[in-house]
């Protein structure tokens, strides 16, 4: 499911133009171009190189992330997607859970797809899968974990009802990006535990 993600990117970044690179995306800070080379950089992320790198960031992973950035971005944008073309398939992973790479393809795919008006239509294991996950995931650790003591999620196009509080309703992936923080969702949900996910970063 990782590989199919990244390679429905790369055939999407593969039709933007040069200007559309330098795009804003939705992870804030960074552009289309930055998100491209970060996951160029976490797919060839190892176990014991996600460790060496944080030492090298002291420990910041802000710092780690924008060093990973400044080594794999290209000189050109053609550079940078031929270098996440290479690392598709590739199969290394941090010390994380497994569906964590399904997570960073999904959310920083909409990071750079709806920036620039591109849709995709996620298989729902894939979305869902993602979304439980965040779900059992510590704040610390990016997920959404301690938010679903206050909110619950109830998806509408698929089987995903999770959490305990006041509701919110939506589009699975909408409810996924939500609890990562992307705001530009929030358009696409609806119910009182709305305005609760404001705080989820």
């Amino acid at each position: 499911m990782v590989h199919a993600e990244r390679a429905a990117l790369v055939g999407d970044l593969a039709r933007i133009d040069g200007e559309q690179w330098d795009a804003p995306s939705l992870c804030a800070g960074w552009s289309v171009h930055d998100v491209a080379a970060h996951l160029v950089d976490t797919a060839r992320t190892t176990r014991l190189g996600f460790v060496a790198g944080l030492v090298r960031a002291r420990f910041d992973f802000d710092r780690q992330n924008a060093l990973g950035v400044a080594r794999e971005r290209g000189a050109t944008p053609g550079e940078t997607l031929e270098r996440l073309r290479r690392v598709a398939s590739r199969r290394s992973t941090p010390p994380a859970p497994l569906d964590s790479r399904l997570v960073e393809e999904v959310v920083h795919g909409e990071d750079v797809r709806r920036p620039l008006g591109l849709a995709r239509a996620y298989p729902s294991r894939v979305v869902v899968r993602s979304l439980r996950l965040q779900a059992r995931t510590p704040a610390s650790f990016g997920g959404a974990r301690e938010l679903l003591t206050r909110v619950r999620l109830s998806a509408t196009d698929a089987d995903a009802d999770m959490g305990t509080g006041p509701e919110v309703t939506g589009p699975a992936l909408s409810l996924l990006l939500a609890v990562c923080g992307r705001t530009a969702a929030f358009d696409d949900l609806d119910g009182p535990g709305v305005a609760l996910l404001s705080n989820v970063r």
